[in-house]
Order: structure tokens, then sequence, then C-alpha cells
């Protein structure tokens, strides 16, 4: 692999790349830089992890620096009032504030404009950001709607457009939002969409936005984190505090992110931990936008170990060297599972996913493993082993009668060696040990 050199980026990008510590593109990024340079419309299939966000900024960032190059000398390198030259819509306040971050960091040498809009918050001071116009716009679907319907947010003159996690938006029903504002833009534009996955309704979207699109695929849709450890553990829904509290108190467990289902569950989780002397803050939807940035800051700081979230208010959070990724309800939507357990093993470390099943969950489960096309390891050395949630299915998942000891025990629904505990069997842990693997940032 070559280094970021070879995309002739501008120089003060370069440098902001070395001061950031990049020095070698990631697969997508090798691959989208060159043909984003050159003014082609773009189809990623990338997951979170991949180094998405940098393979459509640097191109961006290097088309506005060279623009503001040539037109110096003239008043044609600023924006009109209220317009961008670039909009990337993303799902989520968060999403949108690490991709506004993003351009700050590579494009720190660049005099280039930025504004960032969301709701949650008051509109005053993104009103004001676009007063003067920016060249780079990033927002969520619903308040870019409100500010253009108030006349604060013009897009006709618009030259860049990035949907960014094009599937989430689907989920979170912004689709039609989505088409209100490209009915809003010029025909003639540059369009890059990116996407985990490529439902039915994101392909179709896709193929009336993009014209002669490069496609770049990275990973395949359904396809899991190598670098992460995955396990499943079978309990009964009323031991799961007791079976998280457990694993919590191991040391290898050092930044912990646990997702449930529901906002309820979440504050519930959360309030738990904190009984049990675990410091842990909650982050979701529900949650005002200073009480989610709070949660986040603190949880990437180390004040508190544990971040407890739901899927849309977790979409986007990138923060380094989390262990464990604890999956104390699982998803009803098996994509879910491939973008939770993503947010471990990130820049080149080891990762755990361990997720707890009760027996309502078991479908959940087969369908998580009929999407990856993979067993989930089991394990069944744990104090809480439930065998009514093991065989809810009728598929018979026996606790090995060994107590743990000895040889491993083969377990009956995968045919293969569980791995045996030297614990007591009476503590109330679980074993896990270091994934192996890779996946790129």
């Amino acid at each position: 692999m070559s280094d970021f050199a070879q995309f002739n980026l501008l120089a003060p990008i370069q440098t902001a790349l070395a001061e950031a510590g990049y020095f070698l593109p990631t697969p997508i990024q090798e691959q989208a830089i060159p043909r984003l340079m050159s003014g082609a419309d773009l189809l990623g299939i990338a997951q979170t992890g991949t180094g998405k966000t940098a393979a459509f900024a640097l191109p961006i960032l290097d088309r506005l620096g060279r623009h503001r190059e040539r037109n110096s000398h003239t008043t044609r390198h600023k924006p009109l009032a209220r317009t961008t030259r670039v909009l990337i819509l993303a799902p989520t306040r968060e999403l949108a504030s690490q991709i506004d971050a993003s351009f700050a960091k590579y494009g720190r040498h660049l005099r280039i404009s930025r504004a960032v809009v969301y709701g949650g918050v008051g509109q005053y001071s993104q009103v004001r950001a676009m007063e003067r116009g920016v060249d780079i716009l990033v927002a969520t679907p619903g308040r870019l709607i409100d500010l253009i319907q108030q006349r604060h947010i013009v897009l006709d003159t618009l030259e860049v457009l990035v949907l960014d996690e094009a599937d989430r938006m689907l989920d979170m029903g912004f689709i039609h939002d989505i088409r209100r504002i490209i009915a809003l833009l010029p025909e003639k534009r540059q369009t890059l969409l990116f996407s985990a996955t490529m439902p039915k309704e994101i392909a179709l979207l896709a193929e009336g936005l993009l014209r002669d699109p490069a496609r770049v695929e990275v990973t395949p849709p359904a396809s899991t984190v190598d670098r992460v450890k995955q396990k499943v553990l079978f309990v009964d829904k009323s031991n799961k505090r007791h079976l998280l509290h457990a694993i919590l108190s191991q040391e290898e467990v050092r930044r912990a992110l646990v997702f449930t289902r529901t906002k309820h569950g979440a504050d519930k989780v959360t309030r738990d931990l904190e009984i049990g002397n675990i410091r842990a803050a909650a982050i979701h939807g529900n949650k005002s936008q200073g009480a989610r940035e709070k949660a986040l800051s603190d949880f990437r700081a180390g004040h508190v170990r544990v971040l407890v979230a739901t899927d849309i208010a977790a979409r986007g959070i990138d923060v380094a060297e989390i262990t464990h990724v604890i999956n104390y309800d699982l998803p009803n939507e098996p994509e879910s599972y491939v973008h939770r357990i993503g947010r471990t093993a990130r820049a080149n470390t080891d990762g755990n996913a361990i997720s707890f099943c009760d027996a309502d969950e078991r479908p959940y489960l087969r369908d998580i493993e009929r999407l990856t096309r993979q067993e989930v390891a089991v394990d069944l050395e744990h104090s809480y082993h439930s065998e009514s949630a093991a065989n809810a299915l009728g598929v018979a998942v026996r606790k090995p009668s060994n107590g743990g000891r000895g040889q491993p025990s083969q377990s009956p629904r995968q045919g293969r060696p569980v791995a045996s505990s030297t614990r007591r069997p009476q503590a109330a842990t679980a074993r896990f040990s270091r994934g192996r693997g890779s996946v790129a940032q």
C-alpha cells in the first residue's frame, strides 16, 4: 500500500494528515480518492471504521482548496450568502458532529468555512453560521429542511452532495426528507452515497441519484469485523443485570459499550450500574444534545468506563480503545449487530463482542447468524447459564458436565470445542479471550 503522497493532495492537507499521524490510506481511501478527485460520482459500500469519512473528506477539501487558489484574486472563491458548496447529510447529530470534526482536522491549514446543523438544539447559532454562506455544510435531514423552509439555507449552487450511512437514514424514516432535499439541488453536481448495506430502496435511490458512478466495496455487507472475538451467553432475562456486573468486574473490560433495544432499558441499565458503583452514562434519543455530548465526552476521556446506548444514538460513535461491546439486548434487526460490534477493534486493536441471549431472543440470534453466515461461539462457562434460553428453538446447547475443568467440552450446537474455565464454577464470572484479525480505520 502506498502513502497519501500518491494522490497529489494539496500540501496543506498532507501536512494535516502527517500531524494527525495518518500516513497510509485504508482500502476504501485508496480506491475512492482518485475516482473522486477525477470528478466521478461514487457508490461506496462500507461500514463505519473503514476510513470512509476521510475517503470523501480529503478529495472534497482538495477540490475546495484548489478552487480558492485559482480564484484568490476575485470574489469567486467566496460562497454566496446562505449557500454551501458541499452538503453532507448524516443520520444523527453525533455522526454529523464527527464528520465536521474530521473536516476541521484535515482542513486545518486551509481557509475553508464550515457549519454543522442538527436538531435538538436552538437554531440561532446555526442560522448565524449560514448568513455569509459556507464551503462545507454537514446536516441532519430534519433540521436542514426546517432551515430551508425558513429561507436560511439555499442549495441551488451546490457542487457536491454526500449521503453518509444511507441505510441508517432509511431505517430512521428520513428517505422522504432526502428526496425533498435532492429535488432542490442543481442537476450538475458530484454525488457520493455511502451505505453499509444495500436494501432495495437505497439501491433504487442510488440508481436515480448517481450518474455512471464508480463503485467501491471494501467489505461484504453481511460480513463481521475480523478482529472481534464474538461470544453469546444464554441467560434468563432476570439474570442479565447480574451477568453484566460479573463481566464488568473483570480487569480486561477496560472500556465497554453496552447496547439496549430501548431508551427506557438504557436508563434502567445505567441506574443499576451506578448503584453497583460502576461509573456509567446513557446516550439515546430522549437525551438533550448537551447531555449526549457530555456522556460521549466523558466516555472518551475515561471519566466513565461504560456507555449504555441504543442503536440510533450510537450510530457514528467512534471512540478508540473500546475493549468490549456488550449486547445486553440482542437487536431485532440483524444488520444492527454488525454495526454494534464494529465499535470495538478499532485502530488495529483486538476487541470482544459479548451477546446476552434470553429465550425470547433466540430468533434474533438465528437471524444474525443467517446474515453473517457464521455461528456465534457459545460461552457456557458462566454462572448464569440458562438451559431454557439455550434450548428455546429446540437446538440443544448443554452446559459441560466437567464443572469447567479439564478438557474442553463439545457444544452439540456447533460441534466444536468450547473453552473451559479454570475458575471455580461458583464465581460470578465468565471467560473471554482476545480476538484476532484486522479492521481498517
